[in-house]
C-alpha cells in the first residue's frame, strides 16, 4: 500500500499576468490567497473553506496530478477578474496531490513537474508560474525564472463586478501580429524586466506599454480604460490592465497606494496589496 502524506493547508497566490507587454510570458505573485486541503470528515474543513465537487478547478488539478480524497477551498481571489483565479485553484490542486503522494519536502525538487502539469490545465504559464514560485516570474517552454527584484512597491488593483472570459478575450487578438509590433513587445519586455532589476522607476510607464492585446481588450472594457488612465494621471510608476481584466493593476511607491487608490473610480472594488515572495507553500493546519 502506498502511504498518503497528510495535506493540511496549500496557500497558493493570486497574480497578474503580462504586466503590460509581456504576454502569456510575464506574472506577478500578490498577497491575495487560495487556501486548500484534503478531508476525511465534514469536521476538518475550515472555518471560511467548502467542499468542491469534481468540477471544480483545483480538484481538476487534484485528480490529474494523481490525487486521491476530498477537497476544500477557501479563496479571496475574484473569479473571472484577471487575478489568476484558476491558475492558483489549479496549481493548490497539483501541489496538494504532490504533497499527498510525496511529502511537502518533495516540493523544490518537483517545480518542474508540478509547473508543466498546472501549465498543461490552464492553457499558458504566467498566471500558475507565479502563483507557483512568487515574485515576479518570465516564463517559457516549461521553465520558469523569479526575476531578481530592486522595488518594494504597492500593488493596488481595481477591481469591478463585471467578469471577462479570457477565451472570449484572446480570440480578439489576431492570429498574425505585424513584424514592427512584435519588436516593440520584444523590446518594452526586456526593458521592463531590466528596470525591475534594476529599480529604475523612470521607465517602467514606457517599459509597460503593449502592442498586441492590452488596447483591444480594453476597447471592449471602457470602464477598465477609465481605471487605467485614472492610474496613470496620478503619480504612479505604471499600471496595466491584469490578464484578460477587467481588473487594472497599478504599481506605486508605498507611501503614495492610499492616495492613488482613492483616485481610481469608484464603480470598482479596490484592494492595496503587495508582491507575494513566497508563492505556493503549506501552512499549519487552520
Amino acid at each position: 500500500m502506498v502511504r498518503m502524506h497528510p495535506v493540511t493547508c496549500v496557500r497558493v497566490p493570486a497574480s497578474s499576468a503580462n504586466l503590460g507587454p509581456g504576454f502569456d510570458t510575464l506574472g506577478m505573485a500578490l498577497t491575495m490567497y487560495l487556501d486548500a486541503g484534503v478531508v476525511t470528515t465534514d469536521d476538518d474543513v475550515p472555518d471560511g473553506g467548502r467542499l468542491v465537487d469534481e468540477h471544480h478547478p483545483t480538484h481538476i488539478a487534484f485528480r490529474f496530478n494523481g490525487g486521491e480524497g476530498r477537497l476544500w477551498v477557501r479563496s479571496s481571489i475574484p473569479m473571472g477578474r484577471g487575478l489568476g483565479f484558476s491558475g492558483a485553484a489549479r496549481v493548490a490542486g497539483v501541489v496538494a496531490a504532490q504533497i499527498q503522494r510525496d511529502g511537502h519536502e518533495s516540493l523544490p525538487a518537483a517545480r518542474r513537474h508540478m509547473l508543466h502539469v498546472a501549465t498543461e490545465l490552464e492553457g499558458h504559464p504566467d498566471n500558475v508560474a507565479a502563483s507557483l514560485v512568487g515574485g515576479v516570474t518570465a516564463s517559457a517552454g516549461g521553465h520558469v525564472v523569479r526575476l531578481p527584484m530592486s522595488l518594494d512597491p504597492a500593488v493596488v488593483v481595481w477591481v469591478p463586478e463585471t467578469q471577462t472570459s479570457t477565451d472570449k478575450s484572446r480570440s480578439s487578438i489576431p492570429a498574425q501580429i505585424p513584424l514592427a509590433d512584435v519588436v516593440f513587445n520584444i523590446g518594452h519586455t526586456a526593458l521592463l524586466m531590466g528596470a525591475l532589476a534594476a529599480g529604475d522607476v523612470s521607465v517602467l510607464r514606457h517599459a509597460t506599454q503593449d502592442r498586441l492585446h492590452q488596447d483591444r481588450r480594453l476597447a471592449a472594457a471602457p470602464s477598465s480604460k477609465a481605471a487605467l488612465d485614472a492610474a496613470l494621471a496620478t503619480d504612479a510608476w505604471c499600471a496595466w490592465l491584469s490578464g484578460s481584466g477587467p481588473t487594472v493593476a497599478v504599481l506605486c511607491d508605498r507611501a503614495q497606494s492610499s492616495v492613488i487608490a482613492a483616485r481610481l473610480p469608484a464603480d470598482g472594488r479596490v484592494h492595496e496589496l503587495s508582491i507575494d515572495s513566497d508563492g505556493a507553500r503549506v501552512l499549519p493546519t487552520p
